[in-house]
């Protein structure tokens, strides 16, 4: 008998800060009966929750249950920085253009398929501008390199007939209030949301679709007969198919062994800015950027019933074990303060009031971990740093795979070259955290 027991359990560090200035969630059930179920689902993040909402869409009499580790909101997707982005962002460029026209342009369909998808759900679920807001974002430079990056991601942007806008030092003083910025390359197709609330917004919408529990971690799964028995702490689903979405912990369960790079991002929100120093920074209420330098320094700005708060997301560290560590997230809050002043000098004062740590998961050659493992048994998992977007479109492929045999968005998926493997530790961690530590400090001042 085919059997898989989870090798490790998701653990966070710090609280997910956009829940944490929400009001409070209403749990929902944990699961502490026996069910049977068509579709079990491991994981409620963005690739999860979109592949039940799919699954319902193509065939609403199926028996759908998903199973998330904690709470929703508190996990990864809870801790994402909010870039719903359209266009290539290859994280190991140095621009973020892909591997060429042909290819980019084939992403950025695939992405404003997600990016629709998405829309539909915030319209179905009122949410409002401060939580999904189709705005754009900048890439934004703060060094001659990185005006140059913005320059060539233009032109690259020009070539694929793209709209962009690009901004001078003055202009993005204007909008951002701050002098840190010597240009920026505006690109309308980003949206930007507010994960906690979205995902929150999500889960309670498919709750009178599909069976969700939360707290109700998989422990492992084995084969009975022609399905399968997934196992939690208090009961078990006996199911047909099985989805994991779960991202880096496919792996906990055995598959795509030393295949996968768990990467750690970190991040700082700040308390809520009172009327003065919104008055002394000015710039408009909300905006987004991510560095002109993808290794570089990412902020938000954003405003509504939680207040008027500034996001700092930098920093990067590579752990094996997909978890990271209470001293680290305090080492990156030292580094976010110092970012924070650097770019806000009228802002002096101003406090971080929640700091988190997220786990994302790479490939050495951006493949996804996708398709069928063992039969009935389905992975949507390593979204190569761009989660929303990425996490959306591989839940919606992979219920595609399952209900229709293919689709779009899945053969994208399932023609990707095979994951390399890492090199053996210690020698995956030292190179990959020097390799890190090194693109950091090359970026410099983006």
């Amino acid at each position: 008998m085919t059997r898989f027991t989870a090798k490790r359990l998701p653990r966070q560090t710090g609280p997910a800060g956009w829940n944490a200035i929400l009001p409070p969630q209403t749990p929902l059930t944990e699961l502490d009966r026996d069910l049977t179920a068509d579709i079990t689902i491991v994981g409620g993040g963005f690739a999860g929750l979109s592949a039940a909402r799919r699954l319902h869409q193509l065939d609403p009499s199926l028996k759908i249950v998903l199973l998330e580790a904690g709470r929703f909101a508190e996990g990864s997707a809870g801790r994402n920085s909010g870039f719903m982005i359209d266009l290539p962002h290859d994280l190991a460029s140095d621009n973020y253009a892909g591997d060429g026209l042909d290819a980019d342009q084939a992403t950025i369909a695939l992405n404003r398929q997600a990016i629709a998808f998405a829309t539909d759900i915030a319209a179905e679920c009122e949410l409002p501008q401060e939580a999904f807001d189709p705005c754009g974002k900048f890439n934004a430079a703060a060094t001659r390199g990185g005006d140059a990056h913005n320059r060539d991601f233009a032109a690259h942007l020009n070539r694929l007939g793209e709209p962009h806008t690009l901004y001078d030092r003055q202009q993005m003083q204007l909008i951002t209030g701050s002098p840190h910025y010597t240009s920026g390359l505006y690109a309308p197709g980003t949206v930007m949301i507010q994960p906690a609330a979205y995902t929150r917004a999500l889960s309670s919408r498919l709750a009178g679709q599909v069976n969700l529990f939360e707290q109700s971690p998989v422990t492992g799964f084995e084969q009975q007969g022609t399905g399968w028995l997934v196992n939690t702490p208090k009961a078990r689903v006996a199911t047909g198919r099985i989805v994991l979405a779960n991202n880096g912990h496919v792996e906990s369960f055995g598959f795509f062994p030393r295949q996968l790079m768990h990467i750690c991002l970190y991040a700082s929100l700040s308390q809520p800015l009172k009327a003065d120093q919104i008055k002394a920074l000015g710039g408009q209420p909300r905006w987004a950027v991510t560095p002109a330098d993808p290794m570089g320094t990412s902020v938000r700005r954003v405003s509504g019933s939680y207040g008027d708060r500034i996001l700092i997301r930098t920093c990067s560290s590579f752990h094996p074990t997909i978890e990271t560590s209470q001293m680290r997230l305090r080492n990156a809050g030292w580094v976010h303060d110092r970012k924070f002043r650097e770019r806000f000098p009228s802002l002096l004062g101003v406090q971080m009031e929640h700091r988190w740590a997220g786990m994302l998961c790479l490939s050495r050659n951006g493949s996804s971990a996708f398709g069928e493992l063992e039969t009935g048994v389905y992975s949507a998992c390593c979204q190569n740093g761009l989660g929303i977007a990425r996490g959306t479109l591989q839940g919606m492929g992979i219920a595609e795979l399952i209900q229709r045999g293919g689709s779009e968005i899945a053969d994208h998926f399932l023609a990707q070259p095979d994951l390399p493997r890492l090199p053996p530790e210690p020698f995956a961690s030292l190179g990959a955290n020097s390799y890190l530590i090194w693109k950091e400090w090359r970026s410099g001042k983006e």
